[in-house]
């Protein structure tokens, strides 16, 4: 039976995702080295807004659940991405789609203008992730620097075209007061992504983002627009009749595009976001829907049938569906542990994982299958987030973020506040009970430098003592040090610091306060 040490210490393969997310959010700005997709223009489901957001969605999960006492390795990782996500180059496609000119508002194309504010209108399959994700950062590390006025801007100059600066301001509370009224206007019904086009799938960030405002803020929104989405829907169902979630609807017809396929996508993604609020209702119809496009190979591996894209207007639509991530991603919130590890399985197998500078990911493929009918397809929104996501989020894992708040107390318990680039964090969690901090540290074998880290949260807590690996190393009181064996720690800016560059296997640490 595995202790509950080794339930909670992360493999070296969680460990590794949450280091090629790190990876790269430190790659210069614009080197999207890794992010590029089948698709162009960052129209389609793999562009670099999804793999952002959904790394930061990782890693809000894997702080929550598995190593809640280190915030100072996901806190930067998130405020780089927060900078990427702002990026000209991950919004600057609404000022094509904003024009229309699909299937889908072909009809409305002589009333829509070029649009250069990606959140001003429709478009929220980029406006939710950037509220969602600021308002992440702000409930998970109590820091409100994205309410700021201005501190999401969206700003875009060149020298060659265009004239002066195309320069939207916003901050969290602004954005989410645009997000609000649009969800209101649209009756509840949803915003549009494209124009006329309203993806159950893309209001799920919203929503998410609506409760972690009022989580921030001591609000209910998040009640008020799921209560009204709820009847909003009930006039044309949230699943198709075949019993799988319905795509979208069109704004000006209101006639609903159900999941014809069925398209895994389609189920998964809603499916796995939609749980944090309905929870009930998406297990009850996870079986089936999961059943239906699940392939069955050897030895208990697991992959999904992709539908076959049609021919629209004469021409083969390209995009990275993610329908294999997808999967993996539902089954992980769903606590489908045996679906899961058979995901796991086939990717294992047959989709080419790889390591690179100490982080786990899986390379884009573009191959759909081998020689033997084995799924090998890989894009970057599946290698690079979801996999990843799948590992480290825990049943019910969004559901729980949603629903079952961060404690005053927790905020001020002994953490991890700050995590050198260099330093893989493989536990971190106070027992309160116990009054210890357990937290288990190694040297990233591929790094170079920032192998600090400081431990916070000290002050009024008394008497301490520190352990590695069961033997006493260190005793002091509060933020001082009466004495220690370890030449590595000293006292620092907001703690204990602590030098990691020696531990190139991991080392195991107790810091327990005497129980007052």
């Amino acid at each position: 039976m595995n202790s509950p040490e080794a339930l909670d210490t992360l493999t070296d393969r969680q460990a590794g995702h949450l280091r090629h997310f790190a990876n790269l959010s430190r790659q210069p700005q614009n080197d999207w080295s890794m992010m590029q997709g089948r698709g162009t223009g960052q129209d389609d489901f793999g562009g670099y807004r999804f793999q952002l957001s959904y790394m930061a969605y990782a890693m809000a999960l894997a702080h929550r659940h598995r190593l809640p006492a280190a915030p100072g390795l996901f806190k930067p990782v998130f405020e780089r991405f927060m900078e990427k996500i702002l990026l000209p180059e991950v919004w600057m496609y609404w000022a094509r789609v904003s024009q229309g000119g699909s299937v889908f508002n072909m009809h409305l194309s002589e009333t829509l203008k070029e649009e250069w504010n990606p959140v001003g209108r429709d478009n929220i399959m980029y406006s939710a992730y950037v509220q969602s994700v600021a308002l992440l950062y702000n409930y998970l590390f109590d820091d409100d620097r994205y309410a700021a006025p201005g501190a999401l801007t969206f700003k875009y100059w060149s020298f060659f075209w265009g004239g002066k600066e195309r320069r939207f301001e916003y901050d969290q509370n602004s954005l989410h007061e645009t997000v609000y009224w649009q969800m209101v206007e649209s009756g509840y019904l949803g915003v549009a992504c494209e124009p006329n086009c309203v993806f159950q799938i893309c209001n799920q960030p919203a929503i998410l983002g609506f409760r972690m405002y009022d989580l921030v803020n001591g609000t209910s929104v998040a009640a008020e627009v799921t209560d009204g989405y709820q009847k909003a829907w009930a006039q044309f169902g949230q699943l198709d009749a075949n019993g799988h979630y319905n795509m979208m609807m069109a704004q000006d017809t209101r006639a609903v595009r159900a999941n014809a396929g069925p398209s895994p996508w389609v189920d998964a993604w809603c499916g796995t976001l939609m749980n944090m609020w309905n929870r009930d209702f998406v297990h009850a119809h996870y079986p089936t829907q999961m059943r239906d496009w699940l392939v069955e190979g050897q030895d208990g591996a697991l992959s999904v049938r992709s539908v076959e894209r049609p021919l629209i207007m004469g021409q083969k639509v390209v995009n990275d569906d993610s329908d294999f991530g997808w999967a993996a991603t539902w089954a992980s919130e769903m606590g489908d542990q045996e679906t899961l590890t058979g995901l796991l399985r086939h990717a294992e197998r047959y989709m080419g994982p790889a390591w690179r500078d100490g982080g786990f990911y899986f390379p884009r493929n573009d191959s759909q299958y081998d020689a033997e009918g084995n799924l090998t397809l890989v894009e970057p929104m599946c290698g690079n987030a979801l996999l990843g996501y799948a590992s480290l989020n825990v049943p019910n894992g969004l559901w729980k973020l949603y629903n079952e708040p961060i404690g005053a107390d927790e905020r001020c318990q002994p953490a991890l506040v700050q995590v050198g680039d260099g330093v893989d964090v493989l536990r971190a969690r106070f027992d309160a009970p116990t009054q210890r901090l357990h937290f288990t540290l190694r040297r990233c074998a591929s790094s170079r430098n920032g192998f600090e880290v400081q431990i916070g949260r000290l002050a009024e807590r008394g008497q301490w003592s520190l352990s590695l690996e069961g033997q006493k190393v260190a005793e002091g009181f509060s933020a001082t040090i009466a004495h220690t064996s370890l030449p590595s720690l000293q006292l620092g800016e907001h703690g204990l610091r602590l030098d990691c560059r020696d531990f190139s296997d991991s080392a195991r640490f107790v810091l327990a306060f005497r129980a007052t």
